[in-house]
């Protein structure tokens, strides 16, 4: 038998794909009753090592006791009736049934006849439901529920069984900071009620107000496992990358070209916009702040002719030009890094090379229309060295990459095209430390080389080091224009919120 306060131990597992080890001997325990952080850079194997907790794949060697007894897990069912449960950053709910469905989806309470007994699940649901202090009708789709509540259903579903480990990924991901709070609260009431929780979060923030301990990873191995208390920012990054990363924004050169202005948007109006104007200069980075629902991603959708428009004036080098799509948008030299790389972005199921080369198809492809297999290789291999994409070869479906170099995948995409304007939606969510370095690096080289880009964030840190002007945006509107050196944290909220002119 294994010591009893460990609920959960790690021994030694390994984890081997067809040209990579995901895992190297990862060996640690949990503590029963903890809240247990797992931090390290996308690709460091916790995902796969998640995976293997929750009873979706099967470690290649080691070990798993929980309880102090060895389990083996060949499906998530199986790992759930033993006690482990997973809620992860994309949620697994069906959107069209309600939430009483979705909490019993799978092991459905049946009456003596084996029709479904409707009025015990609703009432165990809303019993479940008064538990996490969580008030939802549960007879609405959960399509039509807010993302926090959505997730609320998602936890739920694993402690309408008795979890004993509840795994969240990223849980913060798509929540405002109200929703956030709330999410707290849940955990510690969890943790009061005898649930061991493991954390995985890229917010360091988070981990060190909400976390007991954390074990890192990196490149596969156990780095090592250490009180949160004491515990600061910079000891976790460099836990992560195995360097101290001092300054994690690069510096701005001063901008060559401050009065030449490249794209200026008048008028811009639809359902969710009312007359957004705003101007983007050669070589520089403009930022789009703002809080959840403020119309950040409608402004550069409408821009780019992705949603519709009641009005809009676009203007590219003093030039009215008509864009109706994202085609004409391109066609102008106008890329957008949508938000959902994973939806939007990227064919998962696809390769590395089939994903870099879909927007520049023309360009290496021979005359009479066949690809020019070579041209294509030099191409990704080029993007490949360029942006450190890190990926056993260039034929790995991209499904397969960690969330950091899917999104350099997605900017490589869009570096081999003539843009000349690049809107980044939420260019570093769900990335680690040393993968956001690198982005912001690659940010401010292509300015510093003359394109200009549109960045849209929800991560004030990020808005206000990296951005070369700030606009802040609130219920559709344009609130304030800031430049870099004026821009706060204070005045960004001031106008975020609805705050007039000071």
């Amino acid at each position: 038998m294994r010591p009893v306060d460990n609920i959960l131990e790690i021994q030694d597992v390994t984890r081997k794909f067809p040209g990579v080890i995901a895992l190297k001997g990862v060996s640690f325990d949990i503590r029963r009753g903890e809240v247990h952080a797992l931090v390290g850079e996308n690709g460091a194997g916790k995902s796969t090592l998640m995976k293997i907790l929750s009873g979706v794949q099967k470690p290649s060697s080691g070990q798993i006791f929980l309880d102090g007894k060895e389990v083996t897990f060949t499906s998530p069912k199986e790992a759930q009736e033993l006690g482990i449960s997973i809620i992860h950053q994309e949620f697994s709910l069906i959107p069209y049934l309600n939430s009483v469905e979705n909490i019993f989806l799978g092991r459905e309470i049946r009456k003596s006849g084996g029709l479904l007994d409707k009025k015990t699940m609703r009432k165990k649901a809303e019993e479940v439901l008064t538990r996490l202090n969580a008030e939802i009708d549960v007879s609405k789709p959960v399509a039509r529920l807010s993302v926090a509540n959505q997730q609320f259903i998602e936890i739920a579903k694993a402690i309408a069984i008795d979890t004993k480990v509840l795994i969240f990924d990223e849980p913060t991901a798509s929540l405002t900071g109200k929703e956030i709070d709330k999410l707290f609260d849940l955990i510690a009431m969890l943790k009061a009620n005898g649930v061991t929780i493991i954390y995985i979060s890229h917010h360091l923030e988070e981990i060190l107000e909400m976390c007991d301990r954390l074990t890192c990873l990196r490149d596969g191995e156990f780095v090592g496992t250490r009180d949160v208390a004491g515990c600061t920012k910079q000891d976790i990054v460099k836990m992560m990358v195995g360097r101290e990363i001092k300054n994690a924004f690069p510096n701005r050169l001063s901008l060559e070209n401050e009065e030449e202005q490249l794209l200026e948007v008048r008028n811009l109006t639809n359902s969710v916009l009312k007359d957004v104007k705003f101007s983007l200069k050669k070589g520089e980075i403009l930022g789009i702040a703002g809080l959840v629902g403020a119309g950040r991603t409608e402004t550069v959708r409408a821009l780019i002719g992705a949603d519709p428009t009641r009005e809009k004036e676009v203007y590219l080098d003093g030039v009215k030009v008509d864009i109706k799509s994202p085609t004409q948008a391109l066609a102008h030299g106008i890329g957008l890094i949508p938000e959902s790389r994973k939806t939007q972005g990227l064919i998962l199921s696809t390769t590395v090379k089939r994903n870099i080369t879909l927007p520049i198809l023309k360009k290496v492809s021979k005359k009479i229309g066949f690809i020019d297999k070579k041209e294509e290789k030099n191409v990704v291999a080029q993007s490949i060295q360029d942006l450190l994409i890190k990926t056993p070869t260039m034929e790995q479906k991209v499904k397969f990459l960690s969330g950091g170099n899917q999104q350099k995948v997605v900017l490589a995409k869009w570096l081999n095209t003539d843009c000349k304007i690049l809107i980044f939606d939420e260019p570093t969510r769900g990335i680690d430390i040393g993968a956001k370095e690198e982005i912001y690096k690659l940010m401010r080289r292509l300015v510093d080389e003359g394109m200009s880009i549109i960045m849209i964030s929800s991560e004030l840190p990020e808005i206000l080091g990296m951005s070369d002007r700030v606009i802040v945006m609130h219920k559709g509107k344009m609130m304030s224009e800031l430049d870099a050196a004026e821009a706060t944290q204070e005045k960004v909220m001031h106008y975020a919120t609805g705050g007039t002119p000071v």
